[in-house]
């Protein structure tokens, strides 16, 4: 990256890491259970919902026991069930006209990240009825209130319950985008272990992986508050001691408790934060082919930590010591090893791959353009990287064993 551009880079950073104190970061109301949630709506006067979730988890009958509730109590509520793993404008265009049909006064978001961001985009084409999504996207377009909106996340990963954050997908350019505004955040998280029983031992690793990448660049960045700081340092020890646990018995009620509590704290600390190269170039291979953003996080975090190279030493030194994995005796440089290290066997313990499949030679200088434009300025990234130097991360993780396609 040039040197003007390292600049104004630097110089927006520093904008935004003064400004924290004064911007409207506020932390949801935590309830610890799907029973609370009907006596939750009473209270705030809301007795008509949109229950926004992915269909394969209502067949599971992940839903069914809250339907249940909200029934028994009186509140009326649809149900809209379409949510694709990478959430889409389509999405969120037809669950506005159910809102709008059924006329709903709030919302749930019900499944993972995929299902609460849905939520948030429909809560911001609710507050703004005029403004199409892509309008919105990028840094506080979205000052209005959106809905109540209750986040139940059945992934201990994304975070999404606690961020300003959205995802989304527009599938005709092949492209995922943010949404950034304070409204976006939930104001109230069910962290219920129960509902996350049925998560299979795969995306209990990937996502689970997801929170570890939110801890590590929170952390490692330039624009930590000593809240943030903390609450990283506690989500890497939760999910060091947590993880493979929840991947071997899903039903461990401590496990999976320990790991949505992780992932909370993951999500609290990068909302202010910020992440880092490794979740815009798993944005772009997400848009690009669809790759889950869990599993791309997981195979890119060892390979962009090392690339960062001394400049991450001192900062995932304190990790590994937070951890539990290093002792603080030895070098930065030796404790900043033995970290990447840790992330990569807990990779393979929990079968993830070092390589994915897929990715086209012709395709990465547009992806590495959308990485660019996510990451720069705003993510106060160990070290500025430009497209063409993050170019290479897509050749390091891309496996052509089997042909391109």
């Amino acid at each position: 990256m040039n040197i003007l551009k390292k600049a104004y880079c630097r110089a927006f950073q520093l904008a935004f890491k003064l400004a924290i104190p004064i911007l409207p970061y506020r932390d949801p109301q935590v309830y610890n259970s799907v029973d609370e949630v009907p006596a939750l709506l009473k209270r705030i006067g809301r007795k008509s919902i949109l229950l926004v979730t992915d269909e394969s988890l209502r067949k599971a009958g992940v839903t069914k026991h809250l339907e249940e509730c909200l029934e028994t109590e009186g509140i009326h509520f649809a149900v809209y069930d379409r949510v694709c793993q990478n959430p889409t404008i389509n999405n969120i265009e037809e669950a506005v006209k159910l809102y709008r049909k059924e006329n709903c006064k709030a919302l749930i978001g019900f499944g993972g990240g995929s299902s609460i961001d849905c939520a948030k985009g429909v809560g911001a084409r609710i507050a703004y009825p005029r403004r199409s999504i892509s309008y919105m996207k990028g840094i506080l377009k979205i000052w209005r209130r959106i809905p109540p909106l209750i986040a139940i996340p059945t992934t201990a990963g994304t975070g999404s319950e606690v961020t300003v954050a959205a995802i989304i997908t527009d599938s005709e350019k092949k492209h995922k985008y943010a949404l950034n505004s304070f409204p976006l955040i939930p104001k109230y998280a069910v962290l219920d272990p129960e509902v996350t029983y049925s998560l299979p031992a795969s995306l209990t690793a990937t996502t689970g992986m997801d929170a570890l990448t939110h801890a590590v660049e929170a952390y490692i960045g330039g624009s930590t508050t000593e809240k943030t700081r903390t609450l990283a340092k506690e989500a890497v020890r939760l999910i060091f001691d947590n993880i493979e646990t929840a991947y071997k018995d899903g039903r461990n009620y401590e496990a999976r408790s320990n790991m949505l509590h992780a992932s909370n704290k993951a999500g609290l600390a990068f909302s202010i934060s910020y992440v880092g190269y490794v979740h815009c170039v798993a944005h772009s291979l997400g848009g690009q082919y669809g790759v889950p953003h869990g599993l791309a996080n997981a195979v890119l975090l060892p390979i962009v930590l090392e690339e960062y190279g001394e400049c991450a030493y001192r900062k995932l030194a304190e990790l590994a010591v937070a951890g539990g994995i290093a002792g603080e005796g030895a070098s930065d440089e030796v404790n900043a090893k033995l970290f990447i290290e840790k992330v990569r066997e807990l990779n393979r313990n929990m079968g993830i791959p070092e390589k994915l499949t897929g990715i086209k030679e012709e395709d990465i200088p547009v992806m590495a353009g959308h990485a660019d434009r996510e990451g720069n300025p705003l993510y106060p990234v160990p070290k500025l990287m430009d497209a063409k130097e993050l170019e290479r991360f897509y050749y390091m993780v891309a496996d052509w064993s089997k042909g391109e396609a």
